[in-house]
């Protein structure tokens, strides 16, 4: 058996309850009760959700054990620190846990208690950059699903929580489960620590035409050259006209907006098909297999067969 403790506060988000489902579909597609979930919070009973719906839980003790540790989050962490009952418990008997995971702004959490110190974290991305200058000494990144270093894990967003303990379900019982786990579920299959918060076009935040059409043509013609010269020729503007636009309205030059959508097509396809890679990078307009590697490399911090867990 597995114990699953889940730290909640008051006025706790209450997303982060949906992370349990995750262990329980788990236990229906493993065929027995192997993980044991229990919701604790400092002074135990009823604990209030951000939107008012209450939730019965366990009072932290020392006798309060877990081999995983999930922290979750509130809406407004910095008007609403962990106390300082829950962060000596953390400092006290959360190492002792295989593995602790804050979950959105739980990260927050966990860095008061100095178990991110130095580590690799990654939170919600409206309160990465507050992350960065209340703890300096958490190596923050804030553009990704979730992170894992060591025994400490973090996710982004609370949707990014299911995807990161699905990840945990993994490592305990292989991509098989994982699978059917995400598929009792009606989930995509678990998405990589790795990717990004928001997706390449949204991120870019066309504002003009002109520039939305530039980039529904890169999105239809990934698999061809696409120089400059040709996204300009495609709105009727100088290259130089072109660069100033997507300067003005991304902070990024036509390459790299080029590069972030063949990224983000390719990972799509090789999360979603079983093309090989060498077709794949063909597809998304990469010169070849490596190319599409070192790109990834780049983008991603992970290569891409990272994200073919058991597949090819």
């Amino acid at each position: 058996m597995h114990r699953v403790g889940l730290l909640i506060a008051d006025q706790f988000q209450s997303l982060a309850l949906s992370t349990l489902s995750i262990f329980e579909f788990a236990n229906l597609v493993i065929g027995e009760p192997f993980y044991q979930c229990t919701v604790y919070s400092e002074a135990g009973g009823q604990v209030s959700s951000s939107y008012g719906i209450s939730v019965s839980s366990m009072a932290l003790s020392d006798h309060a054990e877990a081999d995983t540790w999930l922290v979750g989050g509130v809406l407004t962490p910095l008007q609403l620190p962990a106390t300082a009952g829950v962060v000596h418990f953390l400092q006290n008997h959360a190492l002792r846990a295989r593995r602790v995971a804050g979950i959105c702004t739980g990260a927050f959490v966990l860095a008061q208690a100095g178990l991110l110190s130095e580590r690799r974290a990654t939170t919600h991305w409206a309160y990465a950059q507050t992350m960065k200058t209340l703890h300096p000494t958490v190596r923050t990144e804030e553009d990704r699903i979730y992170i894992i270093d060591d025994r400490i894990w973090t996710s982004a967003g609370m949707t990014a929580g299911l995807d990161m303990v699905l990840a945990m379900v993994e490592k305990d019982h292989g991509a098989d489960v994982a699978r059917g786990v995400a598929q009792r579920m009606v989930m995509n299959q678990r998405r990589s620590g790795g990717q990004r918060q928001h997706s390449a076009l949204l991120a870019l935040s066309p504002r003009s035409d002109r520039l939305q059409t530039a980039l529904e043509y890169v999105r239809n013609n990934l698999a061809r050259p696409l120089t400059v010269e040709h996204l300009a020729d495609a709105v009727h503007l100088s290259t130089r006209q072109l660069n100033r636009l997507f300067l003005a309205e991304t902070g990024k030059t036509p390459a790299r907006a080029i590069e972030g959508l063949r990224l983000e097509s390719a990972r799509l396809m090789i999360e979603q098909s079983r093309l090989s890679l060498d077709v794949i990078a063909r597809e998304s307009g990469f010169r070849d297999r490596r190319h599409m590697r070192d790109v990834f490399m780049r983008g991603y911090g992970i290569p891409p067969q990272s994200l073919r867990t058991g597949r090819n």
